[in-house]
């Protein structure tokens, strides 16, 4: 026989993800080595898309995003800027103006996909149970030392 959980242990259950998630957020932006490129959160998300759709309209960006227009632009105009993006008439609309991603765009956030990617396997098989699912007791370190340690992730 199985019993719900009370409302108010849902509910602390509720904010110690909502903690954990906060602090994954900002140990995931640390170790992705974002902050040497000189991008914002936004401007790379951008970016990604721009990658992973392009050629991609503004609007269709925007869209993509979740944002208006005007704050695509903006980011566009860094990533231009940049020379991370360009753009060139549509052969069949000559109004349209899709935007590219440039090589090195990609390899960028390949980079930083990776860096992520590799900082949380080495978090997770520094854990004290790294079988997957894990068991609801498991919860990993908040800051993964081990991982850093073990050489994950950018330095």
């Amino acid at each position: 026989m199985t019993t719900s959980p009370r409302p108010q242990d849902s509910i602390t259950a509720a904010e110690h993800l909502n903690d954990a998630l906060k602090r994954l957020r900002a140990r995931l932006r640390t170790e992705s080595g974002r902050h040497p490129t000189g991008l914002s959160a936004t401007q790379l998300g951008v970016l990604a898309s721009v990658a992973r759709e392009g050629p991609i309209t503004v609007a269709r960006l925007s869209a993509v995003e979740h944002v208006s227009g005007q704050a695509i632009a903006q980011s566009l105009a860094v990533l231009k800027a940049a020379g991370l993006v360009h753009s060139e008439p549509d052969p069949k609309d000559g109004r349209k103006k899709p935007m590219s991603a440039d090589p090195s765009a990609t390899e960028l956030i390949d980079k930083l996909l990776s860096g992520r990617a590799a900082f949380l396997a080495a978090c997770w098989a520094a854990s004290p149970s790294p079988a997957w699912p894990p068991p609801p007791s498991a919860r990993p370190s908040a800051d993964c030392s081990s991982a850093r340690q073990a050489g994950a992730g950018p330095s």
